[in-house]
């Protein structure tokens, strides 16, 4: 019979298993500075992508306040009051005042391509109003209205954008 120390000895000594690495110390570090690392550059990214998306809607304000406009005075002569709604300079939308006394003026700048419009409506007092429309102190129109609720409009044109290189050394 075999003794237990000829078994040992018959057996292959154990061999270390070199496939199997085993972490270093300082590895727990290096994965947490990565880790840290990629963090500050998605939050850097992030942080890029954002100022460029705040960035391009100023740029858009600034497009928008760099348009070319033209000089635009509204008048309502007349006694008592009334509602006047005129475009202003946001051009897309009308400005409204209601029971203002008159006479009444206005001097805005109006985008060019969008027309100029002064609406006027009296109250149920009625009596007379008229509006004049100037536009780079060159009168357009003039309109007139009587009675209570009466109405009247004054309007005009103002060439597009692309057309306003002619006309930029007229006041």
């Amino acid at each position: 019979m075999p003794t237990t120390e000829e078994r040992a000895g018959l057996e292959e000594p154990e061999t270390p298993d070199t496939t199997r690495v085993s972490p270093a110390p300082d590895s727990r570090r290096i994965i947490r500075g990565g880790i840290a690392v990629a963090a500050t550059l998605l939050l850097a990214g992030g942080a890029f992508v954002t100022y460029g998306v705040l960035d391009s809607e100023d740029k858009s304000a600034d497009k928008r306040a760099e348009a070319p406009t033209a000089e635009v005075t509204y008048e309502v002569l007349g006694e008592g009051a009334a509602d006047i709604s005129y475009r202003g300079a946001d051009g897309d939308k009308a400005d409204v005042v209601t029971n203002v006394g008159l006479p009444w003026k206005k001097t805005v700048s109006v985008p060019l391509g969008a027309s100029p419009i002064v609406n006027v409506i009296l109250g149920e007092k009625g009596g007379t109003a008229s509006c004049t429309l100037t536009v780079r102190g060159k009168h357009v129109q003039r309109a007139t209205a009587t009675g209570a609720f009466g109405r009247t409009t004054c309007s005009g044109d103002l060439p597009s954008p692309e057309a306003s290189g002619t006309l930029e050394g007229t006041p």
